[in-house]
Order: C-alpha cells, then structure tokens, then sequence
C-alpha cells in the first residue's frame, strides 16, 4: 500500500526539513560573509562564489521533488545500479577527469564542473541498506563480512587514488552502521590498534612503534585467551586460521604503513599529518591555512564582531575560507556563542536522524537512515576538529556550509532520500 501520489509531502518529517532549511541558510550566510568583496557586494551578482551558491540552493528544489516522488521501491529494488554507477563514474575519472588543486576528483563540462564523489556516499549507503536488509544476511559467517566491508572500502579505494584521502576516510563511517546491525566489536579494537600503529609510525618510526604495539598486541592476546578459555574454550580451534590470516595480514600492514605513506600521499598531505603530529612547525605554507584559522576564530571573542565586521574574514586572511574552513567565519563574526549554537543545531540535526532511523519499519530504511547519520557526523566532527588544529586538514566539507554544488546536492540527495523512505514508513506492511 502506498501513500497518495498527489502529495509527495505527506508523511515528510518537516521537522528534519525544517533544521535543514536553517543550516543551508545560515551556511550561505557565512559563504556571503567570507566571498564578498568590495567588486562583488550585491546578493544577486552570479559571477560571485556567493552568488553561484545562490544557484546550487535554488536547483536543490527540482532534487528534492524528484526525490519525494520517486516510490520507495525504486530506491531499493535499484539501489545495486547506483551503486554500480557510483563505481563506473569514480572510474571514469580517471580517464576524463579535471585535475583541480592535485586531484582527478571532478568532471569538466566547460565552466561547470561536477565531483561524483559526493553523490557515491548517498549510492553507497543505498547499497549497504540493500545488502544488510536481505532476510538471509547476518554477520555470523564471515563471508557476509568481507560483503560489507568490500561495499565501502572498494569506492573508498577509488577515491583515495584520485588522490583524495579525505573524502575516501569518511567511509569509515559505515563501520558504525555494521557495528549497530551486528559486527563484531573486534574490528573497532583493529581499526584503533591500525590507527595507532600508523601514527606511531609516522611520529617515531618503525623502531620505536612497533615495540610499543608489540607489547599492546601481546597484552590483548593474552586477554583474548583467558576469554575464549573462559568463555567459549572451543574458538581457538575453530578459528585459528583466520587469527592466523588476521596476524598476517597486520604484519603486512606494519611492513605497508611507510610506502604507503611516503608514494600514496601526496607531499601536503604528509605535511599535514606531520604538523599535526609536532614533527614539524609550519605557520607560512602546508600549516597557514589552520594557523590562520586558529586565530582568526580566537580574534571573534565569546560574541564576536558581528556579522559581516570580521576583519580577519573580510581580509581574506583565511585562503579558501568558504570552503573547507567556512567554520573559521562563524567563528570569528558570530563568536563562541555563534559557533556552539551552530553545533547544537548540527548535534540536534543528527539525533533528530537517529530517532526517525530507530522508528523505521524496515530494516532498509533502518540502515540507512544510520548510514547517513554516520556520514553527517564524521564530516561535522572532523571538519570542525580541522579547523580548531586538532586533526589534519584532510580537505572534506561541512555539510550545508562549505561553498560548492556537489556538496550541497549531495548531501540534500543523502537527506531526502530517507525523508521519502520514512514517509512512507505509515503505508509499509
């Protein structure tokens, strides 16, 4: 049964519609705030970032029509053909893609250009609602976990070979989802102890990392034993060949972490890692843009100056700030204040996702309704920890705020998808 075709908005959470309504707009405040200049000042000049960014929230409406009418079915009896063309399209970029600023990351059609990578998160999270809502899928084999993580590292991959490392870590995030329908906790454990040995590898060097982490693993393996002794005495026999693959695979890791680094990384990204990291100071190149951004969000005060008085801002002290550190902006005119409300609103935002995810009637917009509060929330967490200095700039946007139209669609694309899956949550049987 079905929800009257005449109106695609009954049943819509006009709650959630209406909080990101509000984060568009003050988004585009803000890129006002950071684009104006003395040649560019009027609301409707559209040959200023401000005023293209006018455009891209104006044909966010055709989007979300579209969106709301399409039936639910369509979403996930297709959702493997996105999926698939999600993939076909992070191919083809690197045959026909336009090199902007070190990455093959967008396609070119004279002035415009388009980047698929922020439409390849909305079609992954369609396929993993696909795969995880099929009644005959649990995480008990192990077969079923390499699926899942194979759905979300492979396009990951692609992205990270543009090279756009930034954009493929926000895949990471899915980890969450599989975590909530059933994945074994262990794998967070790994993805820490991976985490820990590739940033003391970086900081010490092999020499002094893997002796640390010798003594970590051998203290977990000790504490996994007395576990399986006391708690399931028949695993290690069952299992030993996949800890036995398991220990393998991590020594290859170990031996993979510094060519990794040193010939996939491109040189700005191995400099941000190690600014972050205190292995070197750099305030006037790699490390300007977040030392600028540091201070020009300390200069804004509990207050702030007010909007459109930011000298910092208006100064242009900040390269790119509509972008990737549009937060700096907030900062700086709307101060503490300002900055925490835009928080709260985002943290409201995505618990409001939670909630309208916990109350779905299938397990398809269940997981993906967790899926997209996963993606929301890393770009939220690590785009704001970039711009305060407390994590590397890996160059990924702020939902709704950053300037551009691919990120804007793709996000209101990632959205609207699951306002339509759950209004029609009161016509599913």
């Amino acid at each position: 049964m079905q929800r009257e075709k005449n109106n695609i908005f009954k049943g819509v959470d006009f709650w959630l519609v209406i909080i990101y309504a509000a984060l568009v707009f003050i988004g585009w405040l803000n890129i006002y705030a950071a684009s104006t200049s003395e040649i560019h000042t009027e609301i409707l000049d559209f040959s200023s970032r401000y005023g293209k960014q006018l455009i891209w929230i104006g044909l966010t409406i055709p989007i979300i029509t579209i969106v709301l009418f399409i039936e639910t079915r369509f979403y996930e009896r297709f959702s493997s053909l996105f999926y698939l063309a999600a993939i076909l399209s992070l191919l083809g970029l690197f045959l026909f893609g336009k090199n902007i600023n070190g990455a093959k990351s967008w396609y070119a059609i004279g002035s415009f250009t388009l980047q698929p990578t922020e439409f390849a998160k909305a079609f992954t999270a369609l396929a993993v609602a696909k795969l995880l809502s099929d009644n005959a899928f649990t995480f008990k084999p192990f077969k079923n976990h390499i699926k899942a993580l194979f759905i979300i590292l492979f396009p990951a991959f692609l992205i990270t070979l543009q090279p756009d490392p930034g954009s493929g870590l926000v895949y990471l995030a899915f980890l969450f989802v599989f975590y909530r329908e059933g994945l074994p906790a262990y794998y967070f454990v790994l993805g820490i102890i991976a985490i820990a040995l590739f940033l003391l590898t970086i900081k010490f060097g092999y020499y002094a990392s893997i002796p640390i982490m010798i003594y970590v693993c051998v203290i977990l393996f000790l504490a996994f034993i007395a576990y399986t002794a006391t708690y399931k005495k028949n695993y290690l026999k069952h299992h030993w060949i996949q800890l036995t693959g398991l220990l393998f695979i991590t020594c290859l890791y170990i031996l993979s972490i510094n060519p990794i680094f040193n010939n996939v990384f491109e040189q700005r990204h191995r400099d941000r890692f190690n600014i972050v990291l205190g292995k070197t100071t750099d305030t006037q190149q790699t490390g300007y843009n977040t030392d600028q951004s540091i201070k020009t969000i300390a200069s804004g005060g509990f207050f702030g100056k007010g909007y459109l008085e930011g000298d910092r801002t208006q100064g242009k002290f900040v390269p790119e700030q509509d972008t990737d550190y549009i937060f700096s902006t907030v900062g700086e005119e709307w101060g503490f204040v300002g900055g925490v409300l835009v928080i709260v609103l985002f943290v409201i935002f995505i618990l409001r996702i939670l909630k309208i995810a916990e109350r779905q009637k299938t397990t398809f917009s269940r997981v993906y309704g967790y899926s997209i509060a996963a993606i929301f929330f890393f770009h939220f967490l690590v785009n704001i920890g970039m711009v305060i200095g407390i994590l590397p700039t890996i160059g990924i946007p702020l939902p709704f705020f950053s300037y551009g139209g691919s990120s804007l669609w793709g996000f209101t694309l990632l959205l609207f998808v699951f306002i339509r899956l759950d209004a029609n949550r009161a016509y599913e049987w």
